[in-house]
């Protein structure tokens, strides 16, 4: 049977690759999937299932449900002090992942670049490709925390630049982008007449007290922003697969235009779920407590592990982890670690090409499991 000639230039993630080989072991301990372990509230779980039981198992508008959109807009302006209007400037989407793909479609044109922060969450490249763009991508380095420079993002704008991505805090490095290079991206933005992708799906799981900023708030830019967002890193929910963007009317109109022919709507009962979510369980603290006390832990036990460092990331729940001293590179030792330990971790090329010296750890797991984990990798170190 024929396949597209896209369809065969997509690549299967290192990510799924990795997960799909842990699960040949009983016993593994797998890191390999940003996955949240911690149980969603009751109260969530209750209003989907009403809804179920209720019968709302039906359709809504494309753009989501009226009382929905409305909590999403209460809660952008609670918490970035912006107006954005429910009828006109929401859409809620299957995920953040159907957000960031509508708002790809609905963009770019064949041949456009798209700027990309390097490492990357791997679905911003492919997405990309699917839309006939080009990614552009800036690498950037531990000894910067992973943060770009303005030079390097005003060297890679040409003619046909037409947007940029920013995740922040970021997958896989979990670093939180400056507040002065936000205002230079701003500026940067303004002057080359970009739209801004911000996908900020983690932005509640900061560490350390900091506080979220959004290139949304600088002047004019909510304008040309789309922010991209979900339920499922906030409320642990990813498989009630719900998210949303908010941005400029126009553009929005078109992402809801791109939604009725893609999936109709976002599934009734996680948009009841959400609603929930949103009315009741705004200011929980609870999951983020979990992954700040498991991510003093791992810092400091990756970093206490010979030939092992990871830097003490802002927030998400990711390690990106420093190999090099290992003497292997990043797909030899996620392989050995799975065969010889049974711990499955993520190769950072899944991440940029140049990060084949790091792997990525997804510490989605109970304190046992963690423990239990860094046992094995030292006995692994030890052996290799």
């Amino acid at each position: 049977m024929k396949v597209s000639k896209k369809a065969n230039s997509l690549e299967a993630s290192l990510t799924r690759k990795l997960f799909n080989m842990a699960q040949a072991y009983d016993d593994v301990i797998d890191f390999t999937l940003g996955d949240p372990d911690v149980q969603t509230d009751t109260g969530i779980k209750e209003a989907a299932c009403d809804a179920i039981q209720s019968g709302k198992t039906r359709y809504s508008a494309n753009a989501g449900l009226m009382e929905l959109r409305k909590a999403i807009c209460d809660c952008f302006y609670k918490e970035y002090g912006l107006k954005a209007n429910p009828n006109t400037d929401v859409v809620v989407t299957v995920g953040g992942m159907e957000s960031l793909y509508l708002a790809f479609l609905t963009l770019l044109d064949p041949k456009d670049e798209v700027i990309i922060i390097s490492p990357h969450y791997v679905n911003y490249v492919q997405m990309i490709k699917m839309c006939e763009g080009v990614p552009v991508v800036i690498n950037t380095f531990e000894d910067n925390d992973f943060q770009p420079t303005t030079e390097q993002i005003l060297e890679k704008i040409t003619d046909r630049t037409v947007a940029m991505v920013l995740n922040s805090p970021a997958n896989p490095s979990g670093m939180e982008l400056g507040s002065k290079l936000l205002d230079d991206i701003a500026d940067i933005a303004n002057k080359y007449n970009l739209v801004i992708f911000s996908d900020e799906v983690y932005k509640t799981i900061l560490f350390d007290g900091k506080k979220h900023d959004s290139i949304i708030t600088r002047d004019g830019m909510q304008d040309r922003t789309v922010l991209i967002d979900s339920i499922s890193k906030r409320f642990a929910m990813t498989g009630y697969r719900l998210g949303y963007s908010i941005g400029p009317e126009d553009f929005i109109k078109n992402m809801i235009k791109m939604q009725e022919n893609i999936c109709a709507c976002a599934p009734l009962p996680s948009q009841y779920a959400a609603i929930a979510a949103y009315k009741f369980h705004l200011d929980d603290t609870r999951i983020c407590d979990v992954y700040e006390e498991r991510r003093n832990y791992m810092v400091a036990a990756i970093n206490n592990i010979p030939k092992l460092s990871c830097h003490k990331p802002d927030g998400t729940f990711y390690l990106f982890v420093n190999i090099s001293e290992t003497g292997l590179d990043c797909m030899e030792f996620a392989n050995k670690l799975l065969e010889m330990e049974h711990v499955a971790v993520v190769p950072g090329i899944t991440y940029g090409n140049i990060y084949k010296y790091y792997i990525r750890i997804a510490f989605t797991l109970d304190m046992d499991n963690l423990k239990k984990a860094i046992i094995r990798i030292e006995n692994f170190i030890k052996n290799i």
